[in-house]
Parts: C-alpha cells; structure tokens; sequence
C-alpha cells in the first residue's frame, strides 16, 4: 500500500512543475489554476465547518486581492506586512503582493505592540494585512511611531464597525475594488506576474533575535523554489497529499511546507479554527504530511502521559508493557529492518490495542512523512514516535537556508543525527566545528545590512550556520548545539547545554530547563515544571496548590523533578562525550519562562545570554552551595501591566553516576 501510494502520487505530479517558465511562486499558482483548477487547494475550519477553496478559486481570489492592492497604491519593491493566526487569505496576501512584485514580510501574531515597531520601521512597511481587530490595535498604536505605513487591511471585521480611521480597509472591499479593476484592465495583473523573475526577492522572514536585533533575511522566488522542490522530490509529495497548517507565518518552516512545498507539488493546505481546535481539526482532517518543532511533539507526549495516568490500572498496565514492546523494535519495524517473529507478534498485537488508537487520537492515523525542526529534538522523544509507527523525521536548516539543508532518508534514520545534505546543498564543517552550507537554498542577503551580510557569507560563498557539529561515518551530520553555547567545563570536557537540556524536557514533568557550566567544575540548571503534567500529578495526590509559583515550591515537586534529572544523568553517564555534564544541582524557577518577558524568543528558543544576566543571583546561589536564594522578579501580563512575583527558591541537589562505556550507537 505504502509504495502503490508513493507511485501513484509521483504520477500525479505534472511534469510542467519543473518547466523554467514556472519560476516564481504566481506563476505556479496560476498553473496549478490551468492543471488542476478543481483540485482543492486551501481549507479553512469556520464556526465548525470545513471551507474548501480550488486551485482556480484561489487564484480568482489572490488576483482579485493583488488588484485591490494595485489600486491602493501597491507597487513593486513595497513590503506588505503580514499579521496574524493561519488564514486562507494571509497566505493568499502573500502571492498577491508577489504578483505585483512586492515582498511579503510576515510578524509573530502573538508579538506585542512594542515588539513589532522594530520590524515595521526596518522594513518600511507601507501596507499591512492583519487578521483582526486585535492585531489592527496593535498597529493603531504604534502608528504614530510608524510613519511610512498608509494602510492597515483587515480578515475579521468583527468588532471594527466603529473604526473610521480613513486608512483601515476591510480586505472584502479591497477585493471588490481589485475585481473591478480587473474588469477595467484585463491584462494588467496577467503582465506583472510577468515581469517576475526568479531572482527577486520572495519573501522577507525576521531572524527570532537571539542575540539581538532581529535581521530581515531576504529570500528569493529561486531559493525557496529549489528548497520546495527537494523536499517535494525527496518525500514523493504530491497534489493528493495535505497538511495541517498552524504554526506562525512568520516563521520560516511554515513558511516553507505550507506555502512553499504547497504551491510547487499542489498539495492542499488545512488552517484550523484556532489555536485551541488544533488537535480536534488534524483529528478531522487526518494530515497525510506533517511538521511541527519539537516543542509540539513534546507537549503532545506530555498530554499523552497525563491521559495514562488518569487511566485505570488495566489500561495503564497494558500501555507501558506494549510501549516496552514498541522501544524494543517499533522503529526498527518502520525501517525495515529485521526483527524476530516473537517481537513482530507482539507489535501487531501492541498495534492493535494500543498504537494504533493513540495515533488516531494524536490526528496521526494517515502521516506518510512527519518532519521536526527548529531546535535539536532529543532521541528518547524520536524514538517514541518512530516506536508507535509515525514517520517522524528531522530536518536541519535556518531561516538564511530555506529551512533545507539535511534530510533524512526513509530507512537511514539515526535518533542522534539529522540526516545528509539535502539534494543540491553543500555541507562542510569548518576547523573550528561550525557547520556550512553552500547551495541554491541560501538568503540573497540580510535586508539593509551588507555588513551581516558580508559577516555570514564568505568569500567561497558558503554560509555560516553558527551550530557545532561533525559527520558520522555514514556521511550524517550531527549538530552539537549552537557554536557560540558550546563550552568546557573546568576539567575541559565538552559542554553542551542544548543536549542537555533536551534529556531535561523529555520528561513530561519538565516544559522548559536551561543548563549552565561553561568553565565551572560542574554543570546546574534551571527547570519549568510543565504546569499541566505537574498539576494532575499534584492533583491525584491531593497536593493543594493555588497556582504555578506555589506548585513549584511543593518539596513534593522538588522530589519530583528530582528524579527525572537524575534518571537524565544516568543516561549521560553512558555517553562519552558528555558524562562529566550531569547536572549537580537545580532549582525550579517561580515563573514560566515567557516571550513577553524578553526570556524567550517567538519559536520558544533560549535566550541563554539574557536569562544568564537577569538571573544571575540564582546562578552565584547554586554554584556557592546555598540551599536557598530569594529572588523578585518583574512580570508582563497580557494587557500590557507589570507585575512582580518573588519567592523563596530551594536549591536540590542531585544524584550523578560514574561514566560507563558508551551505549551502541541507535
């Protein structure tokens, strides 16, 4: 079944995808237009109900918007800002502005006011398109600030009725005016799409700031094009293929697998109702290609183990013993690889009466092809998905690449490595352990920076990813952590704290850790307990609590979270690299580790160096043997106040092992 559905998906795809002319993402569109006009190409979830769009349809509609834009004064070489949750029409806003020969430059929705100023300043935004009312009173509060923008578009008209600002546009009537222009000038829109070339920039998509100021990272119609095209040759996808479409827009993997991959192969892009329903609608819709960051695979996991817990004996029984069965031999059964009669025996059986009805309620059931990316997934939480029969890979890029550069093929999976270069890419790992890439899929440059740009691109033309890593012996590259967070403990072994950190956030019980020790004699962290897994915990104890700062004082948690770190040091204690890197000491943080509070950037990634500087008093008290420390922190809420929390944090020693001889590599 699995290779009569890859043969009939590869001869769907038409030939012509691959003809020259088809150089930008327009004309793709109005190609599959002419192929496949009635070939669904875009769903969206509305009060309940599943709204289906054609190839055909959406290309009526991305002309009419392109048009309407036109009329307002749109013109090529405008950046359109790009604002707010998964919308058929957002991701239509950014073909139209290419038709015209614009770029799109997509923000994090869940971005403050304050923080979009920046990136609607540096990229002179002229013209936006937001979903709501929420997102057009965060613009109405930073115009002032914000004088090149003219005018603010909106999806949802829903609470706007009394805005009468003259610049605020409802895209319906944006979409009317473009029809009769369209009317009026027949071979206008058909004549800028051909002025496009495959050089010009595509789309504009901000760097998450880790180390400073975001920076617009421009990449071409060509570049995301070739990045489209490998992934779609790699993994056979086709116009029968769909996707479940609920990651921020404005980053850089959505960016490529529903919109990119979608308009090269075809395939039909699912927005669900919100972010609340996501589990419901891909339950629904039965996704039969999926992507996610790790953070989502472990918070999927997460909810699966409370579920368990809540479940009666007989059912939690039967589920760790076949969840036994599935680490013992469910990946190797996925690849191919041999395994005994007795084992295959009991997998079908574990298939059956557990695997099976937990895919289904994960929305899993049809996945040909799951990818993770965006930060170093940890093998335990690979291999639980690969156990339980989801083809879950990694991929390994950056916004500068397309998101493309390794790819794992189906059958070579390794849990610790993210694969070879992908097709048309060049890797090298430099003399001092920095990956780099060189390939079609690379940025044209870093918008109104020629220095960032020079800095990152050197005279061979190679990109420099700034993460450690090595290939193995089969030509898989292995990523360490990022370059700049690799260090040496005292005693000059390798730290690295993004892999650590990963054995931390397998545990259900752990949301967030972030690991210290460059230069120290041993390594401590912090850790975020998982609010939702902690708290039925507590529940079912009878612990009361009033909220996450009490929860995280309970010396029931301590003990808790206890023993996962040490569960994780035994597992360190058998790799070679990075024994001497157990954690000694911990402390559970009194807040959740926010993006609101600068600790987080939009995609969830550390900021080590801030968080380093804001908690520096917690990190003197766990390398000067306090058992305690005090701290007082400043809070923002949602509504724009201030707050502060303060506590009185425990720190907790831990237990750490000998190194043993090195496990056999999975």
């Amino acid at each position: 079944w699995f290779r009569r559905q890859r043969k009939q998906q590869e001869e769907s795809m038409s030939d012509n995808v691959r003809l020259p002319s088809l150089s930008t993402f327009p004309r793709l569109l109005m190609h599959h237009a002419q192929v496949r006009p009635n070939h669904p190409a875009t769903r969206e979830k509305d009060m309940g109900i599943w709204q289906t769009w054609t190839w055909s349809q959406v290309a009526e509609e991305v002309r009419a918007m392109a048009c309407g834009l036109a009329e307002l004064g749109f013109k090529r070489g405008d950046n359109l800002a790009i604002i707010g949750d998964n919308r058929p029409r957002l991701y239509w806003a950014m073909c139209a502005a290419q038709c015209l020969g614009g770029v799109p430059v997509p923000l994090y929705q869940d971005a403050v006011a304050a923080e979009m100023v920046f990136v609607l300043q540096d990229a002179g935004i002229k013209f936006a398109i937001v979903e709501d009312q929420e997102q057009v009173d965060k613009l109405l509060e930073n115009k002032s600030q914000c004088p090149d923008l003219l005018h603010i578009l909106y999806d949802d008209p829903r609470g706007l009725r009394h805005y009468n600002q003259s610049f605020l546009h409802g895209l319906d009537e944006v979409q009317e005016m473009g029809r009769i222009h369209n009317r009026n000038h027949p071979e206008f829109l058909d004549g800028e799409i051909e002025q496009g070339r495959q050089d010009d920039v595509a789309v504009m998509l901000y760097t998450s700031g880790t180390t400073g100021k975001p920076k617009g990272v421009c990449q071409t119609h060509g570049a995301f094009i070739a990045a489209a095209q490998s992934g779609c040759e790699f993994d056979k996808l086709g116009p029968d293929d769909n996707i479940l479409s609920y990651l921020p827009m404005a980053w850089v993997g959505d960016h490529l697998f529903s919109f990119a991959q979608a308009t090269y192969a075809g395939f039909t892009i699912n927005c669900p109702e919100s972010g609340d329903t996501v589990m419901t609608d891909m339950r629904e819709i039965g996704p039969s290609y999926y992507f996610a960051p790790p953070r989502v695979f472990e918070n999927l996991l997460t909810q699966v183990m409370i579920r368990m817990e809540d479940a009666g004996a007989l059912k939690r029984n039967m589920f760790h013993y076949f969840m036994d069965v599935a680490r013992r031999c469910g990946a190797e059964i996925l690849d191919g690889k041999p395994v005994s009669g007795g084992d295959r025996l009991f997998y079908a059986l574990g298939n059956l009466l557990v695997y099976g009805p937990l895919r289904n309620v994960l929305g899993m059931s049809r996945i040909r092809v799951a990818y993770t990316a965006g930060a170093a997934i940890g093998p335990d939480l690979f291999r639980f998905y690969r156990s339980i029969g989801v083809n879950l890979k990694q991929l390994y890029g950056a916004t500068e690449t397309c998101a493309a550069v390794c790819l794992q093929p189906d059958g070579q999976i390794k849990f610790d490595t993210v694969g070879p270069p992908a097709p048309g890419v060049e890797v090298k790992i430099d003399d001092s352990g920095e990956v780099l890439v060189r390939g079609a899929v690379m940025l044209k440059e870093y918008y109104k920076r020629p220095d960032a740009t020079a800095e990152s691109i050197d005279a061979q033309g190679y990109f420099h990813t700034g993460d450690a890593g090595f290939f193995d012996e089969d030509g898989h590259l292995k990523i360490i952590d990022r370059a700049k967070d690799v260090g040496k403990l005292a005693n000059g072994a390798m730290f690295a704290p993004n892999y650590i950190e990963n054995k931390l956030k397998f545990f259900s019980h752990i949301k967030e850790a972030v690991a210290f020790g460059d230069r120290k004699d041993e390594v401590c962290a912090f850790i975020n307990i998982d609010m939702g897994a902690v708290g039925n915990w507590a529940e079912r104890r009878n612990i009361a609590y009033s909220g996450y700062t009490d929860l995280a004082l309970k010396t029931e948690v301590h003990e808790l979270i206890r023993d996962c770190v040490e569960q994780a040091n035994a597992e360190l204690a058998h790799d070679a690299m990075l024994s001497d890197s157990q954690v000694h000491r911990f402390l559970i943080l009194h807040k959740e580790l926010d993006p609101d509070d600068d600790e987080l950037t939009r995609t969830r990634k550390v900021r080590r160096g801030f968080i380093g500087e804001k908690y520096g008093v917690l990190i003197d008290a766990l390398y000067s043997g306090k058992a305690s420390q005090f701290i007082e922190t400043e809070v923002k809420f949602e509504d724009g106040r201030k707050g502060k929390v303060s506590a009185d944090l425990r720190i907790v020693e831990a237990k750490t092992f000998p190194p043993q001889s090195a496990k056999k590599a999975a």
